[in-house]
């Protein structure tokens, strides 16, 4: 379960849209408004909204998708009592909605539309929505046992109109090449040749980067945008773990030895017999084998106080 969230203006286009009768749109669910037709919601929709003016984007839009092997348990009663669940959890409530569910793709889906202004003229929160969307719906596919899809591994790319086309496509070869490159100029020069532009975004007059956006077919998109795993931090921490990966795994040159001959001592006896190795028993101090246990004991012993 995904869900697309969009805000606008125009009651009356999302309410012909969700019920385009090419969609094979059937209403499953509605509260406070006039279902006569698609004038009477819209105009239902546009007099709750001017009990608070001020906001000029009174429109919510939701299209909720399942994933095609969840097709044969969804049913409508089961896919509305999701939808209000969902529109429940994030806080989307005492207000008017539609809840349509379309016909015409081949994985089951619902467009809801909403008034951003409630009942009581107050408008509906839509700070984080779409990070507690996320969340929302992980809960509810978890809760109601639905299929985890592999997010943008199984889009159709042939289905997607622009610019989603090429963002796609664009997040096809980051995921390739961010895998593949081990610093920023071997990536830069790789998503060059095919094609893909790269501007860094710096903190005020400083040489700070803060952000990178990413051009395309005419189109532009902040990292970010593309995928969160695409944002310059990530990208840039991912570089520079392969980086550390790849040196860990050349062979490293053992450290030069010095050899410690034999010497004799004012005795005249070798100091540890026949190999003329040191010891650590009598090694000198500085060459003792470092132990934090023994270090603590000399410091405890140091710091005891005669009575």
């Amino acid at each position: 379960m995904i869900a697309k969230i969009m805000k606008g203006s125009d009651f009356r286009g999302v309410v012909n849209y969700i019920l385009n009768e090419e969609k094979g749109t059937q209403i499953i669910d509605a509260d406070g408004l006039f279902l006569e037709n698609n004038d009477t919601i819209a105009q239902g929709f546009i007099g709750q909204a001017q009990m608070n003016p001020k906001v000029t984007k009174a429109v919510g839009h939701i299209a909720l998708s399942f994933s095609k092997e969840d097709a044969p348990r969804l049913n409508n009663t089961v896919m509305a009592q999701i939808a209000r669940e969902y529109m429940e959890r994030m806080g989307i409530k005492d207000t008017q909605y539609l809840i349509g569910r379309h016909f015409d793709k081949e994985h089951p889906h619902v467009h809801i539309a909403f008034n951003r202004i409630n009942n009581n003229g107050k408008t509906i929160s839509d700070r984080n929505d779409r990070f507690r969307s996320e969340r929302i719906c992980k809960e509810l596919t978890k809760k109601y046992g639905l299929h985890f899809a592999n997010g943008k591994e199984q889009v159709k790319i042939d289905r997607l109109r622009e610019p989603d086309k090429t963002r796609y496509e664009l997040y096809k070869i980051l995921k390739t090449e961010v895998g593949r490159c081990r610093d920023w100029n071997t990536l830069l020069e790789r998503l060059e040749r095919q094609g893909v532009g790269v501007q860094f975004k710096y903190k005020g007059q400083t040489d700070e980067i803060q952000g990178i956006v990413f051009s395309m077919n005419g189109y532009r998109f902040n990292g970010s945008k593309v995928d969160r795993q695409f944002s310059y931090s990530k990208i840039d921490a991912a570089l520079a773990r392969d980086n550390y990966g790849e040196r860990q795994t050349q062979p490293q040159p053992l450290a030069n030895r010095e050899e410690i001959s034999p010497t004799a001592s004012g005795g005249g006896e070798l100091i540890n017999g026949s190999l003329g190795l040191l010891t650590p028993s009598n090694a000198p101090e500085e060459q003792q084998p470092y132990d934090p246990y023994l270090r603590n004991k000399k410091k405890k012993k140091q710091r005891k106080i005669n009575w």
